[in-house]
């Protein structure tokens, strides 16, 4: 279920605050071959299905900053903001790929807020962490800490 905020005052509020987890995403090898063309990686791990049957996970899997990218479009699945002139995304703290995410596998997200705090330009700056949960393993596919900004 979307969380909708209206201005930075409902954004502040939501400091601490556990946004639950996305729906389920299906990493088809349609996506993972467009993203291979998109940024001109080729590895045969995510592009050839049959060399990638023989490799080290049986198959081909996605690219780890394909399934970092797809991080935006589970994210507003749980936060709406609303009541601001601009929001962005900042940057990254950290980020790891613990575990693969197959070709034929399904990703959710998690997301909590860790911190609200005022920046300068009438603005906030959301520090959140995202867990990316892949169906069926224990390990996460991708962990991150994000940060937003929002401008009144």
């Amino acid at each position: 279920m979307t969380i909708t905020v209206n201005g930075l005052d409902e954004i502040k509020a939501l400091a601490g605050r556990d946004l639950g987890h996305s729906g389920w995403l299906e990493i088809t090898q349609e996506r993972v071959n467009t993203f291979a063309d998109a940024t001109d990686d080729h590895q045969w791990i995510h592009v050839d299905p049959v060399r990638a049957a023989d490799g080290p996970f049986g198959g081909p899997i996605a690219h780890g900053y394909l399934t970092l990218s797809l991080v935006i479009p589970l994210f507003n699945e749980l936060l709406e903001v609303r009541g601001v002139k601009m929001s962005i995304n900042y940057g990254l703290e950290k980020v790891r790929f613990p575990s693969p995410v197959k070709v034929g596998g399904k990703i959710r997200l998690a997301a909590a807020v860790v911190s609200v705090e005022d920046v300068p330009g009438d603005g906030v700056q959301m520090l959140l962490d995202f867990t990316v949960e892949t169906d069926g393993s224990a390990k996460p596919a991708c962990v991150a800490c994000v940060i937003y900004r929002h401008y009144a």
